[in-house]
């Protein structure tokens, strides 16, 4: 009988091309699951496998497979997913990237500090007008932008607080002098329009195409 003389359904009937052996559909499995970002269903891992392919069968295998090893194979909700070793997460630890959105006391408080170190709390409350929230030091001082520095030869010997290299490294600088002028750091997304206490708006700021040389201090003194 001809080819075409098949009917749709005929030529599509399942065991005309035999299905893959287990060991070679289990290592497709894995390559879908290693290339996806998110979990695959059932569904979605037999969409791609060729036909007559037991997904469930290779999952069950690839589970067993990857008992003991530093990568396992997990189930999300009704989804699959290949993930580190729970036992094994602190490797990871160094390598996870986390975005965090500072708050406007803390960016207030870490230009002032970049602008005016070596500087108190005392003075960063003077040029802020409110007090400085110890949550908000300790963040800073958490994200290493902002460290202690020398105590000040003054009664009662505050210390003070200067910036970090880990702040100049995250910000491109090779030194403090290399900070922006407040034109730039709106650019940069880092202050709003809002006028922050304490802070020396730049003749440059006003819609001014001039060119800039030099820099000019945020804040008064």
């Amino acid at each position: 009988m001809p080819d075409d003389a098949l009917s749709p359904s005929a030529k599509d009937a399942p065991g005309l091309f035999p299905a893959p052996p287990m060991a070679e559909q289990e290592r497709m499995v894995e390559a879908i699951l290693f290339a996806c970002a998110a979990p695959q269903s059932l569904s979605q891992i037999t969409a791609r496998l060729p036909q007559g392919c037991d997904a469930a069968e290779a999952l069950a295998h690839l589970r067993t497979r990857y008992q003991g090893r530093g990568v396992h194979l997990v189930r999300v909700g009704d989804a699959y997913a290949m993930r580190t070793a729970p036992d094994l997460g602190w490797l990871m630890q160094s390598e996870r990237v986390e975005t965090r959105k500072l708050s406007r006391a803390a960016i207030e408080t870490l230009a002032i500090i970049a602008y005016h170190q070596p500087v108190t709390r005392a003075e960063i409350e003077e040029i802020r007008g409110v007090a400085v929230s110890r949550g908000t030091v300790d963040q800073l001082m958490e994200m290493e932008w902002i460290r202690l520095g020398r105590r000040r030869m003054t009664p009662g010997r505050p210390v003070t607080f200067v910036v970090t290299d880990e702040f100049l490294d995250h910000f491109g600088l090779e030194s403090a002098r290399d900070l922006p002028g407040l034109k730039e750091l709106r650019e940069a997304g880092l202050l709003d329009s809002r006028p922050m206490p304490g802070m020396a708006a730049r003749e440059d700021d006003e819609e001014d195409d001039s060119p800039q040389t030099g820099q000019s201090e945020l804040f008064e003194d």
